[in-house]
């Protein structure tokens, strides 16, 4: 009876770790253009500060912003769980014949995701629990209004050469990821025919190499400039 149900287990783990991913994704898109705005000549910093402001405080961002720390930790579960149960269920001989038939990027899901869960880890700390816990952040005047300048910790931080190249290369093993895992996600949503797939891989390259480009424009940006 329990192998039986494994296969319904593993399909709805699958499905779950998708749509949790594709939320991700549309997270980052959404992230990125807020911080891009800091490359606006002159207005970048009020028009940052205010949508960093309304992403902070409107009610219904918040309760996005609990489904999406929820939906970034059962992105994470669910795939090492899936992951170990690869490893368990394949025998050595089986495991090294299979890795040659496997791409690149899909052989170091595991790894690249594990990389990109420390790194935002680590990136919480340094913007999310600064700008909501602490009082370290100074204050800018917008249109008569005092708002919390995270513009002014993100140019802080990119000024660090250090801080710059972990998130260069952090970005680059999103770009891994990404571009095995937007594909994957279609397939285990079973959106996978050969009239559609081809164009869903081409949008995946892409979207693993605009969306980690984009994110790496400004920090090289504001330590260049300085």
């Amino acid at each position: 009876m329990g192998n039986s149900n494994s296969p319904l287990t593993s399909i709805t783990k699958k499905v779950i770790m998708a749509l949790v991913g594709l939320f991700l994704i549309s997270f980052l898109v959404v992230h990125l253009a807020i911080n891009l705005t800091l490359l606006i000549p002159d207005s970048g910093r009020e028009i940052f500060t205010k949508a960093a402001h309304f992403m902070g405080t409107n009610p219904v961002i918040k309760v996005f912003e609990i489904i999406l720390i929820a939906g970034f930790i059962t992105h994470i579960f669910i795939g090492v769980v899936l992951q170990l149960k690869n490893w368990r269920s394949r025998p050595q001989h089986y495991k090294v014949k299979s890795n040659s038939q496997l791409s690149f990027f899909s052989k170091y899901m595991i790894h690249t995701g594990v990389l990109i869960f420390i790194f935002m880890s680590l990136h919480i700390l340094d913007f999310y629990y600064k700008a909501k816990f602490t009082d370290v952040i100074p204050m800018i005047n917008v249109d008569g209004t005092e708002y919390h300048d995270l513009g002014f910790l993100i140019i802080e931080k990119f000024k660090s050469l250090k801080y710059l190249i972990i998130y260069l290369v952090a970005f680059v093993f999103l770009g891994f990821h990404l571009n095995h895992a937007f594909q994957s996600a279609f397939q285990s949503l079973g959106l996978n025919h050969s009239k559609y797939t081809p164009f869903i891989k081409k949008l995946g390259l892409i979207v693993s190499i605009v969306l980690p480009l984009g994110f790496t424009i400004l920090p090289l940006v504001i330590y260049f400039s300085n």
